[in-house]
């Protein structure tokens, strides 16, 4: 089903069942559908599997999984940095899921630099640089829920995952696939989902969850994005959308408002790049889309400090908007051949 080793499972099982009492499950910050999917998903099979688990957010996010209220024990860490490290400390293992580099986590990596815990790592991010004799990493998979789903079966708690564990796991792998419409051609993917559909996941739920409820606001700020502030280069097959902290707080402007707005110009006939810039506080937080061979995660790399899927990366800039925006434009011809390549296809 995926790369995980039967064997590693094995030889994990057996250590946590020798030393391990307290789990903590922690995400990279800004927490989208698969951090929050898979992280909740895993988190229910280890309470039912008789650990003590905690989910630690790094950062406030929009609830996306269906009932997420409802999940018990999870938290956010900007929120009450003294309780969580406290939790940290205190426990015996920590899973890192869907995440492949320590600085993803923000604040959280200056505590984590201090714990001398072991670590699980679950991801489907390429090249992981974090040091783990219990490695679960395949770039092959649709998301990390579905990693996750295949981690379970193969520990031996397939049994212990219920209703709630499956909705959550279903919402990553949709969340993370735009509904099957990218990265989900592999036939493995769908037995997971009739397995999870099987065990009680509300596809229908799990689909207006993320995709059909917008508040007002949010629907007037995507339409201004769209006719005011996208811009289109045909000749270069790419299209940008930017905006600025007063257009956001125009529109107020709640975590996970502008979620899905960068995959818009894709719809658009002969664009096969595609970039968001939006303005915070501390810098310029940058996400990029293509589609088929161009890759958007060697571009962010590259140029923006980032990095992520082929198709779906992020990345960020320290400069203003605009000095932002002028280089992702002034870069544009080295790529033209690769660019347009890709939209003949």
């Amino acid at each position: 089903m995926t790369n995980i080793n039967v064997e590693s499972c094995k030889s994990l099982l057996a250590w946590m069942t020798d030393h391990v009492q307290k789990v903590v499950v922690l995400t990279h910050a800004n927490p989208d559908g698969d951090a929050l999917g898979s992280s909740l998903g895993l988190h229910v099979v280890l309470q039912h599997a008789g650990f003590q688990s905690t989910v630690i957010y790094p950062t406030e996010f929009p609830h996306l999984v269906p009932g997420m209220k409802d999940y018990r024990d999870w938290m956010v860490y900007e929120q009450n940095e003294a309780a969580a490290n406290k939790i940290m400390e205190e426990s015996d293992l920590l899973f890192y899921l869907d995440f492949n580099d320590p600085k993803r986590v923000g604040k959280v990596k200056k505590k984590l630099d201090q714990l001398k815990k072991m670590v699980v790592l679950i991801d489907h991010h390429p090249l992981p640089i974090i040091d783990t004799p219990f490695l679960f990493s395949d770039t092959q998979v649709s998301s990390t829920a579905e990693l996750v789903y295949d981690f379970v079966v193969k520990m031996g708690w397939g049994a212990m995952l219920d209703q709630a564990g499956a909705t959550a796991l279903l919402t990553g792998i949709i969340a993370d696939t735009a509904s099957f419409s990218h990265n989900a051609k592999r036939s493995e993917l769908y037995r997971a989902v009739s397995e999870l559909i099987a065990k009680g996941a509300d596809q229908l739920k799990i689909q207006k969850s993320l995709f059909n409820t917008n508040s007002a606001d949010r629907l007037r700020l995507l339409g201004f994005a769209l006719s005011e502030k996208m811009v289109i280069f045909p000749e270069y097959h790419a299209a940008y959308i930017s905006l600025t902290r007063e257009e956001l707080k125009r529109f107020n402007f709640k975590i996970g408002d502008t979620e899905g707005f960068v995959n818009y110009p894709l719809s658009i006939e002969g664009i096969v790049f595609s970039t968001f810039f939006m303005e915070n506080e501390d810098k310029i937080k940058i996400s990029f889309r293509s589609t088929g061979s161009f890759a958007a995660n060697e571009f962010s790399a590259q140029h923006f400090g980032g990095g992520g899927h082929h198709n779906a990366a992020g990345g960020e800039s320290r400069q203003s908007l605009k000095e932002a925006v002028d280089k992702w434009v002034a870069l544009l011809p080295q790529y033209l051949a690769d660019l347009k390549k890709e939209s003949q296809q």
